[in-house]
């Protein structure tokens, strides 16, 4: 292709007589989520929002074996196939370790800046891809293919992009969006019934902060949804993704840190850290998050308790946790104690709850003590169950 020259032409008044320069940047991200019903539409799909580019595919061994990979070989027909790399499946891998090799790996079969990354997989592979996508060569564009019901209406929309820590999850990130956004449900009807539900979860979560229509729709269609039939669960993907898009658009960059779809993180990243990222799936920890959240916005008084029961009643006809004994790993409650603490030095002192008031209207709280959160744990855990100590 011919090269073109072009001709710039500035004229930069100068002034000397003010002691601070201010700087106005702004930034206009726009893209699309694309919810298909089977691999050969996504296929298409992918094929146009790349346009000719070459594409660097990076997924899990987990989802190799799956149909979802085919999307691979089509690039690779097409001759648009830079390379391919596979890293070991779960929240383990959502680590700088893994991120600093997938930079090597871009760097040394030549990615370059008009490439395009393409992150093929669930929740891990979203915030991993996506953040190393955002630190590559000062940020590449990279496409979202998420096979997971969570990734599809959760981690591959609205750009927080992450690695964990030792000291905290999500601890080095950024926000950086996607080129695109491609669900295909299809690809759910490979998960198992507790990938499904932990996915779940983080729809449930939109729809109690945001949606009594779509806390409705769960309601009416849990069982098909459990078993992620497409006629049930296409429309709970474009809902979920419609109101996380519309949350985030208000605040893309988390200026303002009242942020509703933080429901159930507090407690819930907090059993993530407790039991070492990767026992306890991510919409299960947020699930019993938000148990404790409206535990304690109906101990004081925020919350009428027929709808309070009415939400318990819903996450625990999921199939999700309720109670502290039923996550797959048991943290001692003074330990989940301990790990907020850690989480409040970390954004400066402050903890911010997000507690239901009725279906669409939450209050962010920020003077929740330490023993209205122990209360909260005590009565949603079994007495056989180690309190621990700090």
């Amino acid at each position: 292709m011919a090269e073109k020259s072009y001709v710039v032409r500035d004229r930069i008044p100068l002034s000397a007589t003010s002691s601070a320069i201010e700087v106005n940047l702004e930034r206009l991200d726009t893209y699309r989520i694309h919810v298909v019903p089977d691999t050969a539409a996504a296929a298409e799909v992918l094929l146009g929002e790349l346009d000719g580019r070459r594409a660097a595919v990076i997924t899990d061994r987990t989802v190799a074996a799956l149909p979802a990979y085919r999307l691979t070989e089509t690039l690779g027909e097409r001759g648009l196939l830079l390379g391919s790399k596979i890293v070991d499946p779960g929240e383990k891998s959502k680590s700088l370790d893994t991120a600093y090799a997938l930079i090597d790996w871009l760097a040394q079969i030549g990615f370059a800046r008009r490439d395009v990354v393409v992150a093929l997989g669930g929740g891990m592979i979203m915030d991993t891809v996506g953040w190393v996508a955002s630190a590559f060569m000062r940020g590449v564009p990279y496409v979202n293919v998420p096979t997971t019901l969570l990734a599809q209406v959760d981690a591959g929309i609205g750009g927080k992009v992450a690695v964990d820590h030792n000291a905290a999850k999500n601890l080095v990130g950024a926000f950086y969006q996607p080129r695109a956004v491609i669900s295909c449900l299809e690809f759910l009807q490979t998960l198992g019934p507790r990938q499904a539900r932990a996915g779940l979860a983080e729809a449930l979560k939109k729809a109690i902060i945001a949606s009594p229509e779509l806390f409705e729709y769960i309601e009416r269609h849990a069982g098909a949804l459990v078993q992620c039939h497409s006629s049930a669960v296409g429309p709970l993907v474009s809902a979920a993704s419609t109101i996380k898009t519309e949350l985030v658009g208000r605040d893309p960059y988390e200026v303002d840190l009242r942020r509703p779809l933080n429901f159930g993180h507090t407690v819930g990243h907090a059993v993530e850290t407790t039991t070492g990222y990767g026992p306890v799936l991510h919409g299960e920890a947020v699930a019993f998050g938000m148990v404790i959240a409206v535990d304690i916005a109906r101990a004081r008084g925020l919350l009428d308790p027929a709808l309070a029961d009415r939400i318990v009643g819903l996450i625990t006809g999921l199939g999700l946790p309720v109670r502290l004994e039923q996550l797959r790993s048991v943290p001692p409650v003074e330990d989940v104690l301990g790990a907020l603490d850690k989480i409040r030095e970390i954004r400066d002192g402050s903890l911010r709850f997000v507690l239901p008031v009725e279906l669409g209207t939450t209050l962010i709280a920020e003077d929740v003590t330490e023993d209205e959160v122990r209360a909260a744990l005590l009565r949603n855990v079994s007495a056989d169950v180690p309190v621990g100590g700090r």
